[in-house]
């Protein structure tokens, strides 16, 4: 009984810091916008993702973290690539989107349907030796 209820705890607090880092992403990436460090506003959310991209980890139907560059304008290719790889170099964010349950990133501008996704679990340098 005891392990279904701390199962059940263990569930809200991931799905707490899930929304306290999707927040804390928002509050930041609004703060570079407005103070001039940023060219265009960005906001994250939670989405389906890809399931070919699911892992041990994967939350159902809640695996993709998308970035919508809120620029008034369809993105090129090789901008949604830039801010893709703002997040996949940062390989202890990435850890943290992998151990907290999403499975996709996914860039899209707020005019087009276009985006593109990244299986996270390339870029968390999984399975090596800590150094």
């Amino acid at each position: 009984m005891w392990s279904r209820i701390l199962k059940v705890v263990d569930w809200f607090s991931d799905l707490s810091e899930r929304q306290r880092v999707v927040r804390n992403f928002n509050l930041a990436a609004r703060e570079a916008f407005v103070k001039g460090y940023a060219p265009t506003l960005l906001e994250a959310k939670t989405t389906y993702g890809d399931s070919s991209f699911r892992h041990d980890f994967s939350r159902f139907m809640a695996g993709g973290f998308r970035i919508k560059a809120l620029s008034g304008r369809a993105l090129e290719r090789s901008e949604m690539v830039e801010i893709g790889n703002v997040v996949l170099q940062n390989s202890e964010l990435v850890r943290k989107l992998i151990s907290l349950g999403w499975d996709t990133l996914e860039v899209h501008d707020n005019t087009g349907y276009n985006g593109l996704k990244w299986q996270l679990m390339k870029y968390g340098n999984m399975g090596g030796y800590l150094s």
